[in-house]
């Protein structure tokens, strides 16, 4: 579905992420993990073409490398951002409603599949994005994500600042949405949780993949085990 060549990230004279490849199937669960500043949320961004960037991004055969970033998200890439970023003054209802600007057709549809899946927010879609607990705005940030129907989702630091509750809901969202056929690319500082419910991942470490294998695997690597799981 995904594959990108050669991403080189800028910032200035800065170069963040260093000529990675990598590759993502239909369907699967792809982790991306490593310490701050790896190059993760760059690798993010640069899909979206939200920063300065070379390399090769070929989505479902098509060359996106230099796609606008609504473009994109037509072609069917939606990116949850670290931080959730909701609309603070904007309802539950209206955030839904701005997700949903390529897919205005079918809001009301995708509205009712989008409480069904996240039934915490039924009974605030009334109320501001900004009066929302950390947890309940990070569920309307994935909502709204989903409201333009991407067939790849892609969630930067998701578990950031959360309770360990609302954790397992939302790591139990992820695998539901898999079952349901959306790709997933995740960038997550808990690497336990990530790589048990991913497919394949890769290790970023200072703008490079030092590593990469399945979820299973790379939780029986003692690199692993020592550098992100604290074992």
């Amino acid at each position: 579905m995904l594959k990108i060549e050669n991403l080189e990230v800028y910032y200035g004279l800065i170069r963040a992420v260093k000529g990675i490849n990598f590759e993502i199937k239909a369907g699967d669960i792809v982790s991306l993990i490593g310490s701050n500043g790896a190059g993760k949320t760059s690798t993010l961004q640069s899909i979206v073409n939200d920063v300065k960037k070379s390399g090769t991004i070929i989505f479902n055969d098509l060359d996106i490398s230099q796609h606008k970033t609504h473009k994109i998200v037509k072609e069917g890439i939606s990116l949850v951002p670290e931080g959730r970023r909701v609309f603070q003054n904007l309802t539950i209802e209206e955030n839904l409603r701005m997700g949903a600007f390529n897919n205005d057709e079918l809001y009301e549809e995708y509205q009712e599949r989008m409480f069904k899946l996240f039934p915490r927010l039924i009974d605030k879609k009334g109320q501001l994005g900004g009066t929302m607990s950390g947890g309940e705005q990070q569920m309307l940030a994935i909502a709204r994500a989903l409201m333009s129907s991407p067939k790849l989702l892609m969630l930067d630091e998701p578990s950031l600042g959360l309770a360990p509750k609302i954790i397992g809901e939302l790591f139990e969202i992820i695998l539901k949405l898999k079952e349901e056929g959306i790709t997933i690319l995740l960038v997550e500082q808990n690497a336990y949780a990530a790589l048990e419910i991913s497919d394949y991942s890769y290790v970023l470490e200072n703008g490079e993949i030092a590593l990469e294998g399945t979820g299973t695997d790379l939780l029986k690597s003692n690199d692993i085990k020592a550098k992100y799981l604290g074992a």
